[in-house]
């Protein structure tokens, strides 16, 4: 599929997967009907209109030097390394979340947070908010219910890693994950 239509498909993903799990109203418990193409759902009894949301997820490339900390999660294809990622919560700014999110995967206390793109990530309903962050600290202390390794890469391991290249046949996402393009953002920055 050509990439300026993929949000075209994040979006009907996205409102398939909200019309499947919000068929009745939250505010009195009656089946509500799919109102505005879909955009929306109307309950019949109490009035209430219904709007899909979309979850804010930080996307973030911890940075310190030459070198970037990629993690790697149990439901990651095997050999795969990725940016670490986590949603925002209530009340949060994105700079707060992705300090927090790195500090809670990885133990690593995270300074100025930099902005670089965002990705609709229709699994379920998502806009990935990506971020390269400059590490503090670089001792790893990771949580193992949230990721099950994480490291630090050299600007040429990591660009060894996207080419498929890597020694030990280590890999990173594909080119239609912004964590990818987070990776890549950061090999062309040396």
């Amino acid at each position: 599929m050509p990439p300026p239509e993929l949000g075209l498909l994040a979006e009907a993903k996205a409102l398939m997967n909200w019309h499947q799990r919000h068929g009745f109203c939250a505010n009195c418990g009656r089946k509500s009907l799919v109102s505005v193409s879909g955009f929306r759902r109307d309950c019949p009894e109490c009035k209430a209109q219904h709007f899909p949301r979309t979850d804010p997820v930080a996307i973030m490339l911890p940075l310190r030097g030459d070198y970037c900390l990629l993690g790697r999660s149990a439901r990651f294809q095997s050999r795969v390394y990725s940016a670490l990622a986590g949603f925002i919560e209530h009340g949060e700014t994105i700079e707060a979340a992705v300090r927090r999110e790195i500090k809670e995967e990885s133990g690593i206390v995270c300074g100025k947070v930099t902005y670089l793109a965002s990705q609709p990530w229709p699994f379920p309903m998502s806009l990935m908010i990506g971020c390269h962050a400059q590490a503090l600290s670089e001792e790893i202390v990771i949580d193992p219910e949230e990721i099950e390794d994480a490291r630090w890469f050299s600007r040429a391991e990591a660009s060894s890693m996207l080419a498929g290249q890597h020694p030990q046949e280590l890999l990173c996402p594909p080119p239609i994950a912004i964590a990818h393009w987070l990776i890549r953002a950061f090999i062309e920055q040396g």
